[in-house]
């Protein structure tokens, strides 16, 4: 079960690996071509809007809502009741997400003045907000029935066609810019309708591996339907709960509109690198968790759920630690080696690396979120993730308001941080009061010398990196050979510590192995 979970996850995680790629690549190049101006300030919006409620509707919410439900659906009835239940979910959702675009288009002013209030002041900033918006809005549309697709292939444990498809969106923003600009007075307004061609894309090209299922739904709306009605009562708290470490990210962006032209972009830059490790490692985690925790708790089987996330939770600190201590210490020369040159700055280097290091605090909190939170969805349990992350958000909103004044974009940065560590650390709390989650023996030692192995290899890369000046006079080959032998010696260090110490693949192995 172990070597089964941990293979899922690596191919999750590898296939998500060549989608972040493809999407520095994709940052990389808006970045030279674009910098941090006015116009990128105002496509990230534009961008950011559809994709938060991407987001908040459709991997948050809805797929925690729908995935345990279907997966009890599996275990427990025939082909032809899933095939209803799929029927139905497809028309409702396609239904509410066709109004809800709609109302999208016509109210963009509206959603650009609610968030990022601060381009108000600037008519020509605004004004090219809600021109991208009316066009990357409808991209909510598809990818959210991509996130449907999706969570029925992830159930029937087809993890790998999900996992690829983001790659589809990074190839059309990367052609947009390239080749299609010149063909718009305002050029950036390409990137905005390879937005929009990208999530008509990544939809259709789920549905084949539906049809080899024999699950190409025909939509059925019927909101009276037993299955759509639970999936509506789970859906509703999950809007909120699943999608937190989301809103708080948003209420970044919205307070950043009020600060310096470009600290959108800082912020921007900073969190696509913080969301590297969460993509690669907790998301394709959680997405394989998930439906395996839903499937242990429909046959009863709670030792396997225990034992799941006890495993889980295992790899989070072994992978998840030294990428924090890495995007730390290395900030600036990844951001560098990544980003400098063209429109992007020495100044926007320093500012994005700030703001780098800031969110870097809170990784080990991100990650850890969508493992917990997975804990309560597949027990069908949305409503303990709400009320903690009420708590986490009212937390970020605070900091946000006290540490603005004194920290501009970088009090932001370390106020969602904070928000995200409080809220792991609630959601933990909440399975151990709850008996849901008993940890198992080891856990001080593996902490032990996790930390150690942490503490060996920052110290290294401490000493080993150059000051930000020397980076910006070298070569981008001379940047990226420095950059790649430090993180293949730091990785090196970290597994040969662990080694050293003790670790063995059997203190990471599930309990039934």
């Amino acid at each position: 079960m172990s070597k089964k979970l941990l293979k899922s996850t690596a191919m999750v995680g590898g296939l998500t690996f060549v989608s972040r790629i493809l999407g520095f690549t994709r940052d990389v190049v808006i970045a030279h071509i674009f910098g941090a101006t006015v116009s990128t300030d105002a496509f990230l919006v534009a961008f950011k809007i559809p994709n938060f409620m991407r987001r908040l509707f459709a991997e948050g919410a809805f797929s925690q809502a729908f995935t345990p439900v279907l997966s009890e659906y599996q275990t427990k009835y025939t082909k032809t009741e899933v095939k209803h239940l799929v029927d139905h979910v497809a028309g409702n959702l396609g239904g509410i997400l066709f109004w809800i675009t709609i109302i999208g288009v016509v109210i963009a002013p509206l959603l650009v003045m609610i968030f990022a209030p601060g381009f108000i002041q600037y008519p020509e900033k605004y004004g090219l907000a809600v021109e991208m918006l009316r066009i990357t809005f409808p991209y909510l549309f598809f990818i959210a029935l991509t996130a449907f697709a999706g969570a029925i292939l992830n159930t029937y444990g087809q993890f790998a066609i999900p996992a690829f498809t983001p790659v589809l969106l990074n190839l059309c923003l990367i052609s947009s810019a390239l080749w299609f600009t010149a063909y718009f007075d305002e050029p950036i307004i390409a990137l905005a309708y390879g937005v929009l061609v990208a999530g008509i894309v990544q939809f259709t090209f789920q549905l084949p591996f539906l049809h080899r299922l024999k699950l190409l739904p025909r939509p059925r709306f019927n909101r009276h339907d037993k299955g759509v009605k639970h999936i509506h009562r789970l859906m509703l708290p999950a809007l909120f709960g699943v999608s937190v470490s989301q809103i708080n990210l948003l209420m970044d962006t919205l307070m950043a509109s009020f600060l310096v032209t470009g600290s959108i972009s800082w912020l921007y830059y900073s969190d696509r690198l913080m969301e590297f490790p969460v993509g690669v490692f907790g998301l394709a985690l959680a997405t394989v968790m998930l439906p395996n925790l839903s499937k242990a708790i429909a046959r009863g089987d709670i030792d396997s759920y225990n034992n799941t996330l006890d495993w889980a939770l295992r790899w989070v600190f072994l992978i998840a630690t030294p990428a924090m201590f890495g995007l730390m210490v290395l900030a600036g020369p990844i951001l560098t080696t990544l980003f400098h040159g063209g429109e992007f700055k020495d100044s926007d280097i320093i500012m994005t690396t700030y703001s780098l290091m800031a969110y870097s605090i809170g990784l080990l909190g991100f990650i850890l979120i969508k493992v917990l939170a997975s804990g309560f969805y597949s027990r069908q349990d949305t409503r303990t993730p709400v009320k903690i992350g009420v708590i986490a958000m009212l937390t970020n909103i605070s900091l946000n308001l006290t540490l603005i004044w004194h920290l501009a974009h970088v009090g932001l940065a370390i106020a969602t941080s904070v928000a995200a560590l409080l809220n792991a650390w609630l959601l933990y709390r909440g399975l151990r009061k709850q008996n849901l989650f008993q940890p198992q023996i080891g856990w001080n030692l593996l902490l032990l010398r996790v930390f150690i192995a942490n503490i060996g290899m920052a110290v290294f890369l401490w000493w080993a990196s150059d000051s930000l000046s020397v980076w910006f006079t070298m070569g981008g080959l001379e940047r990226a050979g420095n950059l790649f032998g430090l993180i293949i010696i730091g990785m090196v260090i970290y597994a040969a510590s662990l080694f050293i110490f003790g670790l063995r693949l059997k203190h990471i192995s599930l309990k039934s192995e």
